[in-house]
């Protein structure tokens, strides 16, 4: 049996209940209105009686026939019929529009009836309450038919009962009456009906348009499934109202953009850094990179609209975190590959030199040469390397001087570089230095000119305790912006780097931040030569004795 569906139900339920409602009601507003109409209509006969019983010329006439009755010659039929009080209860009949009006003597016998072969008999129904003289108000079935009756007693001069008036009101005209009155509620129930039925419908589809023609157990069932998919997903989710107020924020977006606020807190106090801010400001679907803490996040967002109405802003953030040290591993990884290519092409051209000279026989010149050649490295040596005992550094920084050399760039340790131990971090360590310089080797070879000077960068590596001290020097143009660590800026434009370039200087500060150091501006360059000059700390960065 197919199941039925809550609009239909609650229709359903609101129709019965309002159907209930109209007919108890109903039912109620019928039994007062009957009874009200057959006590208005036996108060009516009740006043008739009693005009009548009061009336003078009625008084008389029943005691006379009283007292006929009593001395044993009361009047005939036929004498009744022809008697003025049988004109008198007719007439008051027709005027009334009562059933009946019917006078009897004391001794229960009609002296007065519409139908004259019923006068001088006695009365259908038991007259001595009334002959005691009580009035009485009942529903009666007598020679005319079923009627409410009221009856009332004739008294005399001297105040004793001679007789009684009897009024009806036949059950017809009471029920005519109710019925009428029934028709108009029956009608104001039907309407009732109608206007609760069309009400029922509209609320039902209402109803159906804000839960998008969903039952509860569907939109239970999404809920939970949204829930499942919002909290277990990779994607940090922030969702936010046209208000700019947060409705909802799952686990990774607390994790990835460090927001400890509930769902209801304005955007403007959630806590989000300023580029993350502005992008849920200002909805992009363009991926934008900015530094949280110590993460690197892509972040997007989107609004959203349904039937031409603005329901918000769903902010997006991704972490590129184990990207970024991809990249710069992947970046470590072309570089050696670069310098092994460079090898290559060298050792392969000093070969042909000493085939050359073994074919013509010349083999001191040969042996003297290859004593020369190795002697030393492969590739073009990195001036002032040698500074450099720490193993992870001067490997990372070997592999620099090969992408360096191949963009045209001279990178050379500094002379003031002291460096004795191991590295503490060594990942966050080569994470800053490759940052600065992959920097400053861009720098330096995009302001490098055919007449000017070899475009150079220069790395400082110092001890003081166990922190390390990072200087990086280049001969760029210096930095022509005025806060060069804000996330997204940066003078080249790629468009094959998600999220943009500009993060360098931002994650490593961010790094060197992350173990209480810093990275700052040592000298901006740019004028009449001067050079570019960035300096980071990293306290407890070095393991060891200082030699």
């Amino acid at each position: 049996m197919p199941r039925i569906r809550l609009r239909t139900q609650i229709l359903i339920l609101q129709m019965v209940i309002v159907t209930a409602s109209l007919a108890a009601g109903f039912g109620i507003i019928i039994h007062r209105t009957d009874t009200q109409t057959r006590t208005e209509f036996a108060r009516r006969a009740q006043a008739i009686a009693e005009t009548v019983a009061s009336d003078q010329e009625v008084q008389a006439g029943a005691a006379a026939q009283s007292a006929a009755r009593r001395a044993g010659h009361p009047a005939t039929a036929a004498e009744l019929a022809a008697a003025p009080l049988q004109r008198q209860a007719a007439a008051i009949t027709a005027r009334t529009g009562v059933l009946f009006v019917v006078i009897a003597d004391d001794a229960g016998y009609r002296i007065a009836h519409p139908d004259p072969t019923q006068l001088d008999r006695p009365l259908s129904t038991d007259p001595s309450a009334v002959l005691g003289g009580e009035s009485e108000l009942t529903v009666q079935q007598g020679t005319l038919g079923d009627s409410v009756r009221a009856k009332a007693p004739i008294r005399g001069p001297d105040g004793t009962v001679v007789g009684l008036v009897s009024v009806g009101v036949a059950m017809d005209t009471v029920n005519q009456a109710t019925h009428r009155t029934l028709v108009l509620m029956v009608t104001l129930v039907a309407i009732a009906l109608t206007v609760g039925a069309i009400g029922s419908a509209l609320l039902t589809r209402r109803w159906r348009r804000l839960t998008l023609s969903l039952e509860p157990e569907e939109m239970a069932e999404l809920i939970r499934e949204q829930d499942a998919v919002l909290h277990s997903g990779a994607e940090g989710v922030i969702a936010i109202d046209a208000k700019g107020i947060s409705r909802v924020i799952n686990e990774r977006a607390r994790e990835l953009l460090g927001v400890t606020a509930a769902p209801g807190t304005p955007l403007r106090d959630l806590g989000l850094t300023p580029r993350v801010a502005a992008v849920a400001a200002e909805p992009t679907t363009v991926p934008v990179a900015a530094a949280v803490n110590e993460r690197v996040v892509l972040v997007s967002s989107r609004r959203v609209h349904r039937d031409g109405t603005d329901l918000g802003t769903v902010l997006t953030a991704v972490d590129r975190t184990d990207i970024e040290a991809l990249t710069r591993e992947l970046d470590s990884v072309q570089a050696m590959s670069s310098a092994l290519r460079a090898q290559r092409h060298e050792s392969a051209n000093r070969l042909h030199v000493v085939a050359g000279l073994l074919r013509d026989h010349r083999t001191a010149e040969a042996l003297s040469y290859l004593d020369e050649i190795t002697g030393r490295a492969g590739v073009a040596p990195v001036p002032g390397l040698e500074r450099l005992d720490e193993p992870h550094l001067r490997a990372f920084v070997g592999a620099k001087a090969a992408r360096a050399h191949e963009r045209g760039v001279v990178l050379r340790v500094g002379e003031e570089t002291a460096l004795v131990g191991t590295l503490a971090h060594p990942v966050d360590t080569t994470t800053v230095v490759g940052n600065l310089l992959d920097n400053a080797i861009d720098a330096a070879a995009e302001n490098a000119a055919p007449d000017a000077h070899v475009p150079a960068v220069e790395l400082d590596l110092l001890r003081d305790g166990h922190d390390l001290v990072i200087v990086v020097t280049d001969t760029g143009p210096g930095f022509a912006v005025d806060d060069p660590f804000l996330e997204g800026v940066t003078t080249r434009s790629d468009p094959t780097v998600p999220g943009g370039r500009g993060m360098g200087l931002a994650i490593a500060r961010q790094v060197a931040r992350g173990h209480g150091g810093d990275v700052t501006i040592a000298a901006r360059g740019g004028t009449d030569g001067e050079p570019t000059t960035v300096l980071a700390t990293i306290p407890g960065g070095v393991l060891g004795d200082d030699a």
